[in-house]
């Protein structure tokens, strides 16, 4: 399944010259000159030019270029007044300060007087106005952006001209085009359909997939203040710069009404209007898109290339109160198909989708109908009588197909938390506690110290972390009246494979086809929390909605393209910081006007940094983090410059350390001669220095690791610290992690060629005895002490499908070895075999020396996953 995605990609192109071609080049000025590259609009005029004309700034003379800045240090400090967090209060107290703004050589002395110079920037993205809506008589006030202005400012950002996407594709592993891939919105089925769809009518169009978000945000940890913000990106963009808060992928469209309809004493009543009240603001907010979707706009991108746009709404992205809400189905609903309530939790045969066209010919009918009438139809086809929902006028589109699948509120808040209860109540939460305080570190993996079960209110990230060690958790552990565990550990592991599989970057055939295993093999055993009085039923719609993750996928794209965790780190930038810049008075005039100046301010800056980096034609100047190549990354200098070898043995461990070096280096300069003979050379060498330089910590990172980011960090990290005492005089234990090392023929996916050892200490040899220690030869830098485990054996243990490993030992003698540092691919974290009770005596500390026995623990990120087991 890995190899399919590592393999070249074959290309089948959108079968039409005419989609997503330029529109023919107008010239600026007198009669039209045929220009290589130029359409509709000049390049001269796009993007930072464009905003320099803006400035009125000389390109080709020695300007300003901070104005309306006086100069550098005026345009920083401003900068860090407004994107650093402090008020105008503190700004103009600050400034106060006799001598600070004659000292720096300000232009201004208080906060209102940079807000003006804010002002005077060029308008990064359009303004927010305020419009009323009525609904059952009253009136409500919903802030919002031209919608298509907000797509044409991301359409048109400079940084993001070279990564556009203008056409569908499909993505094949093979050439015959058997094993199709899925994974940004244009290798979806979605974006083809359309394109068809819109070329049959109007060909030369440049479709723009409309991604709207929304979710109600506390803003306060009293008074119970909330926010409602909805978010606009666009499918051109690929995932990985919507991803990332930081790249602006995202456009703030608006801020819904907050009002809890407390008037309404009616609860029915009262959600009815609340629906009402949801998509009126929409409506009025998404109105543009619908003759522009059928008839297209001009839009430019940053490279000046000017195309006609098809802005259509694609899909929306919310948890499953607004998936309920957007489709105006009812609680408890499927939003997607007609499976009855009942049956939610039965693995059946697929349901039919809602009927969307059935839908809209009873909306298109409703003024023919009395109320009751009205409610009738609405009835018969599944939906609350909603008067107009937003969608109802949009251009192809099937609001029911569109309801992304999130990662965060459906797997995590979801499905993982429901699991991580029935096994909180399958065992004795004392055991699970007390197996939580005593898994060893990793630098991927949380420990809870203080157990698990007394945890609420957790966050996604908290179920992720319980994620890395459910099934370690479970594997070995006794159910009450010694009931067999078999099909509790399957259907955890089931639904762990699950979560991680429909979290891959790339989906292929392959991989939707073990997602839907994962499905079944928990549908096949989920009968155990029955057994068990845990659970009556599956009937809930967070774990239904698994069934239509593999159609999401091929129609949409990868599910990573959608997850809310993307807006929830959203509502801290847009919502949350915004409140605190206000007095709470009209809060929402406030929180626009200073995202307004936030943005300008932003690409104020990206502006400065494309002048300073000599203004580079059609090229990003804030392009994606690029790593080094190197696999390997290390301090400058070591933790310890000179550590003896005595010290080495006894306080890091590494207790045969002399005679592993010895061994290495006769090895090394001798790789042909026999083990018996390098063994008697390595007892007769002799060392001219007894002290090593030594670093506690390793970095490493591989080209795949940025595929699987959302995990874990990009860089794994390896330690071997000492034990050591805090400021306190605490003692510290010490901390000697696992990698996987690569014996010489690893691949990039699987054990094979790989063996599990515990580094006891990573060290450089002095630089002055390398050539007497290694003659003719040069050693790598690094290298790292490392006691072994037993080889992987051909498969996983059956039931958990963790490889199982026990100490390497000879003659009684732990096995060891010294190897560069650049054959560990990356740290492992494996689960002890606790058996059915803990050993008191064990720790998180010392369960690796005083445990024989491991499983290989294959969920601590998304990486080991994929790759390693």
């Amino acid at each position: 399944m890995e190899a399919a995605l590592r393999t070249k990609v074959h290309i089948q192109k959108y079968p039409s010259a005419a989609a997503g071609s330029p529109l023919p080049s107008i010239p600026r000025h007198g009669p039209e000159v045929p220009r290589t590259g130029l359409h509709y609009a000049d390049a001269q005029t796009a993007g930072y030019n464009s905003y320099e004309e803006s400035l009125n700034v000389d390109p080709d003379a020695t300007a300003n270029v901070y104005k309306p800045f006086a100069h550098k240090v005026d345009w920083e400090f401003a900068r860090w007044a407004k994107l650093r967090g402090p008020s105008s209060t503190a700004v103009s107290d600050l400034l106060s300060i006799d001598g600070v703004s004659e000292r720096l050589g300000l232009s201004y002395g208080t906060a209102p007087e940079i807000n003006a110079l804010v002002d005077a920037l060029p308008a990064a993205r359009p303004r927010f106005e305020r419009q009323e809506v009525v609904v059952a008589g009253e009136v409500y006030d919903v802030f919002f952006r031209d919608v298509l202005e907000c797509i044409r400012a991301l359409y048109g950002e400079p940084e993001f001209a070279r990564h556009l996407v203008f056409l569908p594709e499909r993505h094949y592993s093979d050439p015959d085009q058997l094993q199709r891939l899925f994974h940004d919105m244009h290798t979806g089925k979605w974006w083809w359909a359309v394109q068809s769809q819109v070329e049959s009518t109007t060909p030369g169009a440049t479709i723009i997939p409309v991604i709207i978000s929304s979710d109600k945000t506390q803003l306060t940890l009293f008074r119970n203040k909330a926010a409602y913000p909805v978010y606009l990106t666009i499918g051109n963009l690929p995932k990985d710069i919507r991803s990332r808060p930081s790249q602006g992928g995202h456009v703030l469209l608006g801020y819904l009404p907050t009002s809890k309809l407390e008037h309404i004493t009616n609860k029915a009543l009262r959600r009815r209007t609340h629906a009402n009240l949801f998509h009126e603001c929409m409506r009025a907010i998404l109105k543009p898109l619908e003759k522009a979707g059928l008839d297209g706009i001009p839009i430019t991108s940053g490279d000046g290339v000017t195309r006609r746009g098809h802005p259509i709404y694609a899909t929306y992205v919310g948890d499953y109160p607004e998936q309920v809400l957007v489709t105006c189905v009812k609680s408890g609903d499927c939003p997607i198909c007609e499976r009855k309530k009942k049956k939610l939790g039965d693995l059946g045969p697929p349901s039919r989708f809602r009927q969307f066209g059935a839908v809209l010919e009873v909306l298109d009918n409703a003024e023919e109908m009395s109320d009751a009438e009205y409610n009738h139809a609405c009835k018969g086809v599944g939906i609350r009588p909603v008067c107009e929902p937003f969608w109802q006028h949009l251009p192809y589109i099937d609001i029911f197909t569109s309801m992304a699948p999130d990662i965060l509120h459906q797997l995590l808040q979801g499905v993982v938390k429901h699991l991580f209860s029935w096994v909180k109540d399958a065992y004795s939460e004392d055991e699970i506690n007390a197996r939580c305080r005593r898994f060893p570190p990793n630098h991927n993996v949380r420990l809870f110290f203080k157990g698990v079960t007394s945890l609420s209110r957790l966050t996604g990230r908290e179920h992720a972390d319980i994620c890395r060690i459910l099934l370690g958790l479970v594997v070995d552990m006794r159910l009450p009246g010694n009931l067999s565990s078999v099909r509790l550990v399957r259907a955890v592991r089931a639904l762990m494979d699950f979560v991680y599989l429909a979290q891959y970057p790339v989906q292929s055939q392959s991989s939707l086809d073990a997602l839907d295993d994962a499905l079944r093999r928990f549908h096949d055993n989920k009968q155990i929390f029955v057994d068990l009085g845990i659970r009556t039923h599956f009937n809930f719609p967070k774990m239904h909605c698994m069934e239509h993750y593999r159609f999401l996928i091929e129609f949409l794209g990868a599910a990573d393209n959608f997850n809310t965790e993307y807006t929830e780190r959203l509502h801290i930038d847009l919502a949350k910081e915004a409140y605190r810049a206000t007095n709470r008075k009209d809060e929402y005039t406030q929180m626009t006007l200073w995202l307004e100046r936030k943005e300008k301010v932003l690409r104020h800056e990206r502006y400065i940094n494309w002048v300073e980096a000599g203004r580079p034609e059609l090229e990003t100047v804030n392009s994606l983090h690029k790593h080094s190549t190197s696999h390997v990354l290390m301090t400058r200098e070591p933790s310890a410059k000179a550590v003896p070898f005595h010290i080495i043995e006894s306080e890091y461990g590494a207790s045969q350390f002399k005679t592993c070096l010895a061994r290495y280096a006769v090895t090394f300069t001798h790789p042909t001669l026999s083990r018996a003979r390098i063994e008697d050379m390595a007892s007769r060498l002799r060392f001219d220095f007894t002290k090593v330089a030594v670093y506690h910590k390793a970095k490493f990172w591989e080209d795949d690791f940025p595929r699987y980011r959302h995990a874990s960090d990009e860089y794994d990290v390896v330690q071997a610290t000492p034990s050591r005492q805090d400021s306190r005089g605490n003692e510290v234990p010490g901390r000697f992690d696992l990698a996987m090392v690569n014996s010489g023929n690893g691949g990039s996916v699987g054990v094979k060629g790989y063996r599990l050892g515990r580094v006891r200490v990573i060290f450089a040899i002095p630089p002055r005895y390398i050539d007497a220690l290694f003659p003719n030869s040069t050693p790598p830098t690094y290298l790292a002490y490392v006691e072994w485990f037993t080889h992987f054996k051909q498969a996983p243990e059956l039931l958990h499908g963790m490889y199982k490993v026990q100490k390497a030992v000879r003659n009684g003698v732990r096995m060891a070895d010294i190897i560069p540092l650049e054959n560990i691919r990356r740290s492992m974290h494996v689960v002890p075999s606790f058996g059915p009770i803990v050993p008191k005596e064990w720790t998180s500390a010392n369960v690796l020396d005083l445990c024989s026995t491991f499983f290989v623990n294959s969920f601590t990120d998304r990486h080991v996953y994929g790759t390693v087991v």
